[in-house]
């Protein structure tokens, strides 16, 4: 009996709810995800599809470990053959014919359901709790992802970036770390342009947490208009025009954001008069600042508690820098040398991510904690570590039901202290610039 054979008679024998830790991907989705891929059938002497998307996973989960022993963990195999398929070549040439198309599928049908039901089980006030931001990740140093995706040109005192670079904004559940979607591009493409895809992803009931940077009229106000009870958050630019209209409290007013001709020219539909609730406030060491909201209650949103909860809003931050420290080590680019790798790669990654924190969130319903108490590190190891010896040929299958009982108990373990919130930490830089010149033209680009 292999691995996957395993894992199909597996839930019989688990108690109710640690059956969903078999069952976090449906088998009708990845069906659903290789269907639209034009990858669910292939033939014999090829790497069966359903074998690379494990093999993908793996590649995103171990990031330390090489493709050919990913595969000798997940014992992957041809059909025809009862030996571990290792050739770099077969490996490299299943994953070109799996492309990004059933990756991105099944990332969106799988973070779509994970991230809403969980956003719907920590809500605040009977609203679920989004982050939006974006982030940029870099890639391997070849003409064809220099071309894809381009990077930071630089000016006369700094040169450009070094990799290429892919830019990403993602929407998340921000009290459990799930990504409910995502969307990226190249380089030169805007985090505000890359958003406008996501704002419709955005369910009713809700409250999303966004950096200044997107206060746009055109997405926010459609925020509204195209939903049901949907609402928003976030600081106010220094050359935000406000006029006020009500007193509501010691620094909050009901207040009109005065949009320029062009604004509204450029959008013919915005409202005439796009009414927010100004709230001021200073946090000790750092100077003042107003919050912008469409929650204009003041009595069923004290402004103590919605500053607290726009201050929810870094959860998007950690969980980027969960991704790029721990789950990425820290390497300087991920493994893909091709964009429609990359592409792949990417989408694995994020889906990865999501089944590291659904499971942790599963912990911390154990624990009875917050999902944010549980150590993304540790978890991520222990999920690293159990795969690889459940993957091993010497693992009895019969143990699998206990060993997965056993590492639910070892995640509710890793419960880390309540947050500080009087922490701060202001930014700086720990260790400077190279007083090198900067390699600026790269073997790529060279060429």
């Amino acid at each position: 009996m292999n691995l996957e054979e395993a894992f199909r008679v597996t839930p019989s024998a688990l108690p109710g709810d640690l059956r969903d830790f078999t069952k976090s991907l449906d088998p009708e989705w990845i069906d659903d995800a290789l269907a639209y891929s034009g990858t669910a059938t292939v033939r014999r002497r090829r790497l069966p599809a359903e074998q690379v998307l494990g093999l993908v996973l793996g590649m995103a989960l171990m990031r330390n470990e090489s493709i050919n022993r990913i595969a000798d963990l997940l014992r992957l195999a041809l059909p025809s053959e009862r030996r571990p398929l290792a050739a770099p070549s077969s490996l490299a040439q299943a994953r070109q014919r799996l492309g990004p198309d059933a990756l991105e599928y099944l990332f969106a049908a799988s973070a779509s359901e994970w991230a809403t039901r969980s956003a719907a089980t920590h809500q605040w006030k009977g609203l679920s709790i989004y982050a939006m931001d974006g982030t940029t990740v870099r890639v391997p140093d070849t003409a064809a992802n220099w071309e894809a995706f381009g990077g930071h040109e630089g000016n006369g005192k700094r040169a450009g970036s070094a990799y290429p670079t892919v830019r990403i904004v993602a929407l998340m559940a921000a009290r459990s770390h799930v990504m409910k979607d995502l969307r990226f591009g190249d380089y030169h493409t805007g985090e505000v342009t890359l958003a406008r895809q996501l704002w419709q992803e955005i369910p009713n009931d809700s409250l999303t947490l966004v950096d200044r940077g997107f206060l746009i009229a055109a997405a926010l106000c459609g925020l509204g208009d195209d939903g049901s009870n949907r609402h928003w958050l976030t600081r106010a630019k220094s050359t935000t025009r406000l006029r006020l209209i009500k007193h509501l409290g010691k620094g909050d007013d009901l207040v009109e954001i005065l949009l320029s001709d062009a604004t509204r020219k450029k959008n013919p539909g915005l409202p005439a008069v796009w009414l927010a609730r100004a709230i001021r406030y200073q946090r000790k060491g750092f100077p003042p600042a107003t919050l912008l909201t469409s929650l204009l209650d003041p009595v069923q949103f004290p402004s103590g508690e919605v500053v607290a909860m726009y201050h929810e809003r870094w959860e998007i931050e950690l969980a980027y820098d969960e991704v790029k420290t721990h789950l990425l080590a820290r390497e300087e680019t991920i493994r893909s040398k091709t964009p429609d790798g990359v592409r792949q790669e990417l989408w694995a990654i994020a889906l990865a991510y999501n089944l590291v924190r659904l499971e942790m969130e599963r912990a911390a319903l154990v624990a009875g904690v917050a999902p944010v108490r549980i150590s993304f590190v540790n978890a991520l190891y222990l999920i690293c570590s159990s795969w690889a010896a459940w993957s091993g040929l010497s693992a009895a299958p019969g143990r699998i039901p206990g060993d997965l009982a056993d590492m639910r108990r070892q995640l509710s373990l890793l419960v880390l202290p309540p947050r500080r919130p009087a922490r701060a930490f202001p930014r700086a830089v720990k260790i400077k610039m190279s007083a090198y010149d900067k390699k600026w033209v790269t073997r790529a680009r060279a060429k």
